[in-house]
């Protein structure tokens, strides 16, 4: 049975969600999409990629694969040659660079492809941009091949319908257009889900231009990048700035940087929104979604209450991705996707229920939550449910801001039975917490493995022990995967 995925905002990090369909969607297009671009459109032409990760590998082969010589280009000198990869076996005209870079060589050539993680402070490559050198972003430059008729879903997070999944979590949009280069290669799909990092979006675009965006939240992330929250809220609307009357951009509601910063762009697309008309309301006791955009002839309601995940801001999830769906204009209905709705999971590490224990405690998994801001949201579905709640790990820096932010979870905290802290951030949780006047206890633990053991005992019947930590893994972990792995390991061992 074909597998689809929804993914959605958590906080301001992302959740996905995955369904099996019962039954194939109304009206699905069976056509097979081909190249609208020829396979050696950069023939004679030399192409720089910056930054040799799952993005810049993709990017790499597919300018190899459009005719382009390419020169690789990597900070780390610890990575491997491209041109001793087996994937790269069949092409000429590469060479990688690893280590210091001579920035002339970026001036030498045709076009320079950047992927999300290098800044554009980095290589010269801001002051290229505006000698006007000609600079891409990874996405823009795999748009840049995509096929006219494949229609883009772009939410920095998303839903798909016989798409493509992936973007800057998952498959890179260059592997997608890769597989559009030959017809022979067959690429069954009309759409392109894609989660689009903020990264991606600093340099400009061209031919990005989604059919479907949704800027879920601005909250304070990544600020060490994009200093300002004005300049971070101006990067994520960006990523409407192509839009026209045809298409369907949502935002969140009430938020000041983000109202300011759509501004240029809302006259010429359908303007929406998350939390109000036109856009997606939800009631949460009724547990049903209305979903109205007029001028897009919207008006609809969903079903919720079949879900079968954790967390109200789920809800909202489902709700917008439903939205999202109708704004490609496949074919679907409110009705069709309400269907599915019951086959709803959460993926693993956001809001997973793990594990119930023989002591009928329930273990839940949201190491997904790396910010304060995304384990408020877990929170607040969970006002119904006593929980010991793991914070710790490493907190990320606010730039400019007297306070951590922790003091936000007074509120929802004061519904559960502790809070335990760990990991090299944890007295400082810990303390901000107290100072607040936080009402339930706060316990100090040295690691997570010393926290759970203080949760195990501490938790009572009917309880949940839940690791939300509000902060980054890398302190004692690999990532928050492996972060979540081991949390599940001990919770299959109490």
């Amino acid at each position: 049975m074909l597998l689809r995925s929804l993914s959605l905002s958590h906080g301001y990090e992302t959740l996905t969600l995955r369904l099996r369909p019962n039954r194939p969607a109304k009206n699905r297009l069976s056509k097979i999409i081909k190249s609208c671009a020829p396979r050696k459109d950069l023939q004679g032409q030399s192409v720089a990629i910056i930054g040799l990760g799952k993005s810049g590998r993709a990017a790499a082969r597919l300018a190899l694969a459009r005719g382009a010589s390419v020169l690789a280009i990597d900070e780390n000198k610890n990575l491997g040659l491209l041109e001793q990869d087996p994937l790269f076996e069949e092409y000429s005209g590469l060479r990688t660079i690893l280590g210091n870079l001579d920035v002339q060589l970026l001036k030498d050539v045709d076009l320079v492809v950047v992927s999300p993680g290098v800044p554009p402070e980095n290589y010269g490559l801001s002051t290229l941009l505006e000698s006007g050198q000609r600079i891409m972003s990874e996405l823009d430059f795999a748009a840049e091949i995509l096929p006219k008729d494949i229609k883009i879903l772009a939410m920095l997070n998303h839903f798909g319908i016989e798409a493509f999944v992936g973007g800057n979590l998952g498959n890179p949009l260059s592997e997608a257009a890769f597989l559009c280069l030959s017809p022979s290669m067959k690429p069954g799909f009309q759409v392109a889900v894609v989660e689009v990092s903020s990264y991606q979006m600093e340099i400009p675009n061209k031919y990005f231009c989604p059919s479907v965006a949704a800027v879920l939240n601005l909250t304070p992330d990544h600020l060490e990048r994009h200093k300002t929250m004005k300049n971070y809220a101006m990067t994520k609307c960006s990523l409407l700035s192509h839009m026209t009357d045809t298409k369907l951009g949502l935002l969140c509601f009430g938020n000041q940087h983000l109202n300011e910063a759509v501004r240029e762009h809302a006259e010429t697309f359908n303007l929406a929104w998350i939390g109000a008309f036109p856009g997606v309301k939800i009631n949460v006791e009724t547990k049903i979604a209305s979903l109205e955009v007029p001028t897009m002839r919207v008006v609809s309601q969903l079903q919720l209450d079949a879900m079968k995940v954790m967390g109200t801001h789920n809800y909202y999830n489902a709700a917008v991705a439903a939205l999202c769906v109708l704004g490609l204009d496949l074919g679907l209905d409110a009705n069709s996707m309400s269907s599915t709705i019951e086959n709803l999971r959460a993926p693993p590490h956001r809001m997973e229920i793990v594990h119930r224990d023989a002591n009928g405690v329930i273990w839940v998994d949201d190491s997904k939550a790396t910010n304060v801001e995304a384990t408020y949201t877990g929170l607040l579905g969970l006002k119904q449910q006593k929980s010991v709640i793991l914070l710790g790990g490493l907190a990320k820096v606010v730039y400019g801001e007297v306070t951590n932010g922790f003091e936000q979870l007074i509120d929802p905290l004061k519904y559960h039975r502790c809070v335990i802290t760990f990991g090299s951030s944890g007295k400082m949780v810990q303390k901000t917490l107290s100072d607040n006047g936080l009402s339930i206890p706060c316990i100090g633990a040295k690691n997570m493995e010393d926290a759970v053991n203080w949760a195990k005992r501490m938790a009572k019947f009917g309880d949940a022990i839940v690791l939300s930590p509000g902060c980054a893994s890398f302190d004692e972990f690999r990532n928050f995967e492996h972060r979540g792995l081991v949390f599940q390991e001990m919770a299959f061992s109490s």
